[in-house]
């Protein structure tokens, strides 16, 4: 197995070539195995009782060990803790998954179909994009923020059409991470590691797909 600079990344510059096409398959393979597990995930807890929100806690241990252990190179355990946290996330949202599958197999399928069309499309968006767009996150940041404060409170105030404005807004905040984390795959010669890059774009991916079968289901007390 190729280390991770003989793969470019810590190089100070975005790859061109041959070895970015070798740097996007290692990532991309990271995600697929990822999205993998995720699934297992689901269906491991297809009947367990426990709540999600302990794999929730779980999962963000895991992106936070990730990070660090990548951080100081130990890249076998940052990639297990990648595999975990997905693994972990997919038995958070089993309970939902399997409410769809049940009463509405359909919104499952188009979730996933439109998730695969718009990450897919500003991926190669922001893939082809060579120039370094980090500087531009802050305000989809901000954006987040106020969205997630949003989805809170209509936790407990009913706001006509608020499961619309949630996952549309939310939509379009993961659709400029999305652009994000794969215009930095496209720079990755200035990071030390594939890891860190395919937890973002999994995670785009995650939330986005949950954003859909929210928006296409219903979205359950958002109404």
């Amino acid at each position: 197995m190729p280390t991770y600079e003989q793969l470019g990344f810590g190089q100070g510059a975005a790859l061109t070539g041959d070895r970015a096409r070798t740097v996007f398959g290692h990532v991309m393979g990271l995600v697929a195995v990822s999205l993998g597990f995720a699934a297992l995930g689901a269906y491991v807890a297809r009947n367990a009782h426990a709540s999600g929100f302990i794999f929730f806690i779980a999962a963000f241990a895991c992106i936070f060990g990730l990070q660090a252990a990548a951080a100081r190179g130990h890249q076998q355990l940052a990639t297990g803790l990648l595999f975990g946290m997905a693994l972990l996330l997919g038995m958070a949202i089993s309970p939902i998954v399997v409410f769809y599958a049940k009463t509405d197999p359909g919104v499952v399928y188009e979730a996933a179909g439109s998730t695969a069309l718009f990450v897919g499309a500003l991926g190669s968006f922001g893939y082809a994009t060579r120039r370094d767009l980090t500087g531009y996150i802050k305000p989809f940041l901000i954006a987040f923020g106020v969205l997630f404060l949003f989805g809170l409170i209509t936790l407990f105030v009913a706001i006509p059409g608020a499961n619309i404005i949630y996952c549309v807004g939310m939509l379009v905040v993961f659709g400029g991470f999305t652009v994000f984390d794969f215009n930095r795959l496209a720079t990755s010669g200035q990071y030390n590691s594939a890891v860190p890059i395919a937890a973002g774009i999994f995670l785009d991916v995650f939330n986005v797909f949950l954003l859909f079968l929210s928006l296409f289901g219903g979205g359950g007390n958002r109404r």
